[in-house]
């Protein structure tokens, strides 16, 4: 009986070094992750008057951290729009990007949950958008992705998450995607959803990627129909890609199409008139050992110029 009663005697003890250092607790009035998502603090107003301080979970009652948390938690884990907007209107110092013990946020939750109107009114709330969780590297984008919500996808897009974000196995959200969508059988009816979906979620990502990248030269083709894919070079010298046809310029594909092979431009070392009177230009490549004779229209003016200067 003696080793339970010293146990009672030392947790009194502690209990009164605990009351003395950090006084009693009244109620929580602020929350604030802490760096890296490695826990939380919480902002104590004391029932002796003294200054609110902030101080870490650890050292606060298990009960008054939940009385506090479990209404955000809830909400967020059942995607519930109208209780998340009620807890963010009470304005009352709450951390729209606290975290659970994996070190996630509200929005990764209801992104992988597929609520659009969460997703909404916590970036309005000014969530971190690009957020990585601290279970796998993992933002809102690829919860949103991994777990097929097109919508989902398409509203932090347009919000403005970074779908270049990398998990910790070095994966975009698109290559994620892609990965999920090579090992989702196909012919299978009931997993005939899950591709159509993670192709939508392929669809919008690719737009987001490809939008501003230009294309040098296509180098392949595959695919049929309306699943025709085209190997292309970057011109900013990123990997070459396979990218779906509706993102690649017409001409590039026009003249892929009729056999055109692409080479890059040294510089222009001659210049002569043509049988059809009209200026040809010898275009020394980079890639090819031979200079080439070429109509105007398809040498860079810029080369041009940089030739007619060096004649006078």
């Amino acid at each position: 009986m003696r080793q339970p009663a010293l146990q009672q005697v030392n947790q009194e003890l502690n209990t009164a070094q605990e009351d003395e250092s950090y006084g009693e607790v009244d109620k929580i009035i602020g929350s604030r992750a802490l760096p890296g998502g490695t826990g939380m603090e919480y902002l104590i107003e004391w029932k002796d008057g003294h200054t609110p301080s902030w101080v870490p979970s650890d050292f606060i009652a298990k009960d008054v951290v939940a009385e506090y948390e479990t209404p955000w938690w809830t909400a967020a884990k059942k995607a519930d729009d109208s209780a998340l907007s009620r807890l963010i209107a009470e304005d009352d110092g709450r951390d729209v990007d606290a975290v659970d013990g994996d070190g996630r946020t509200a929005l990764l939750f209801v992104a992988g949950l597929g609520s659009e109107q969460c997703v909404k009114l916590l970036a309005e709330a000014g969530a971190d958008l690009n957020y990585r969780d601290r279970s796998g590297g993992l933002t809102a984008l690829h919860m949103a992705a991994g777990y097929v919500r097109p919508g989902v996808v398409k509203s932090l897009v347009g919000l403005g998450a970074d779908v270049e974000v990398e998990d910790d196995r070095g994966l975009t959200p698109l290559e994620l995607a892609k990965e999920i969508l090579k090992v989702t059988p196909k012919g299978n009816p009931m997993q005939f959803g899950r591709r159509l979906g993670l192709e939508q979620v392929i669809r919008v990502l690719e737009e987001e990627v490809f939008e501003y990248a230009e294309v040098q030269e296509v180098l392949e083709k595959r695919g049929k129909g309306d699943n025709v894919e085209y190997l292309v070079k970057w011109k900013d010298g990123g990997d070459n890609e396979w990218v779906r046809a509706g993102f690649i310029g017409e001409d590039l594909v026009k003249d892929f199409e009729a056999g055109l092979e692409y080479a890059v431009a040294e510089g222009v070392i001659g210049k002569r008139v043509g049988d059809d009177g009209k200026n040809e230009y010898l275009v020394k490549w980079t890639d090819i050992e031979e200079a080439t004779w070429e109509p105007e229209e398809n040498v860079d003016p810029d080369l041009i110029k940089e030739f007619e200067a060096g004649q006078h």
